[in-house]
Order: structure tokens, then C-alpha cells, then sequence
């Protein structure tokens, strides 16, 4: 499936927040890429700001525009708060269960750890990167030199980095349970997820 791969800071220095890269760059250079700098950009219109945030969001859970609608409509034929549920649907991706669980530095090499067949969920091998776990799932690093040595690397840089409420984490064993889909302050609170639903409904 494709990706994005183009450069990783840029990405960052487009929304004002650091999403991707590297943060030392992004502290560096902490104002929109292009020929004019730091100098102030003109307002916005309300199409210009929904869009950012949808890209926004895009680029924080990596997904491309047609899955990204994709997962809107699911979102959006549910019972319950649209723009709630659209973000748990992203946030419950196993890339993004992986990556908050600290067995990756990254959305994107939590998605390369789950491709390369290092999961398993309720004890069987998931290689789907966008296969959303549900409350009560059991997820295990497989139990492989390989697997482990990465995981427990990765576990050990990410020390400083809390594991959400909604999942359980033993480190010891490699092993995790989803207790509950999360909350929407546990999720993506620096992006505003009314004005995508808005944005989508436009058209």
C-alpha cells in the first residue's frame, strides 16, 4: 500500500506541532515550510481550517485519503458521536494499539512491526496493520529472538511515554489487553475532530 515519503519535519512544520520527524529539527525550525519563512500567513477560511484538520489527523495516524474516508463512513453509519467514534476506529487500528503500547517509536514502524508478522491477537498471527482490536482482545509479541529483541528495545526508549488507561500492559510477558475503547480525551486532543465531520459533510 502506498505511503507517504516524503520529508517526515516538513509535516510538522506545516501544522505548528510536532506529529513527525525529528523534534529537535522541528524546534529548530518551528514555523510553516516554504519561501516565506517564519512570516505570518493570512486567515484562514472555514473550508482551509476543516481541511487542516483533516490533514492533520491524517498525518498523525498515517492512513491515506481513501481509507481515511473509508473509515469516516463506518464511523458515520454508527450509533453514537460521529467524530468520537471515527477517532476510535483510527485509534483501535493495530498499528496504533502497537505504537501505544510503546513495542514502537512509531505509528509507521508500529505498521511495519504488525506487517512483518510480529502480533498475534487473541493467539493468532494478524499481519493487517488497519485491523481494529475490540475490548477484550489479547495481543502477544510473538515469540521470536527477533520479535522480543525489538520489542524489548523499544520498550526501554519509550519508558518516559505512559501507556493510556484503556489498555493493560504486561512488559514482562510481552502481552496486552484491551480493557475498553477509549475516551475521547484520550485521544488526539490537539486536533479538532467536530470540524472534520464538517468538513465531510460538505459534500
Amino acid at each position: 500500500m502506498a505511503r507517504y515519503t516524503g520529508p517526515t519535519t516538513r509535516i510538522s512544520r506545516r501544522f505548528g506541532q510536532f506529529i513527525l520527524g525529528s523534534g529537535k529539527a522541528f524546534e529548530r525550525r518551528n514555523f510553516p515550510p516554504g519561501v516565506h519563512g517564519p512570516k505570518s500567513r493570512s486567515k484562514h477560511s472555514e473550508y482551509a481550517v476543516g481541511l487542516r484538520e483533516k490533514q492533520k489527523l491524517r498525518a498523525i495516524y498515517g492512513v491515506l485519503e481513501r481509507q481515511f474516508r473509508r473509515v469516516f463512513a463506518i464511523a458515520k453509519s454508527e450509533r453514537g458521536v460521529t467524530g468520537e467514534r471515527f477517532l476510535q476506529l483510527l485509534e483501535t487500528r493495530l498499528d496504533s494499539v502497537i505504537y501505544l503500547l510503546g513495542f514502537a517509536r512509531s505509528r509507521a514502524a508500529a505498521r511495519q512491526f504488525v506487517n512483518h508478522g510480529h502480533v498475534r491477537v487473541n493467539g493468532h498471527k494478524v499481519d493487517i496493520a488497519s485491523y481494529n482490536v475490540q475490548p477484550g482482545d489479547e495481543l502477544e509479541i510473538k515469540d521470536r529472538p527477533a520479535a522480543r529483541q525489538l520489542a524489548t528495545r523499544n520498550l526501554e526508549d519509550n519508558r518516559a511515554r505512559a501507556v493510556p488507561g484503556w489498555l493493560a500492559l504486561n512488559a514482562e510477558q510481552f502481552k496486552a489487553t484491551v480493557v475498553r475503547l477509549p475516551k475521547r480525551d484520550e485521544m488526539a486532543p490537539e486536533v479538532n475532530d467536530q470540524l472534520i465531520v464538517e468538513f465531510y459533510s460538505r459534500f
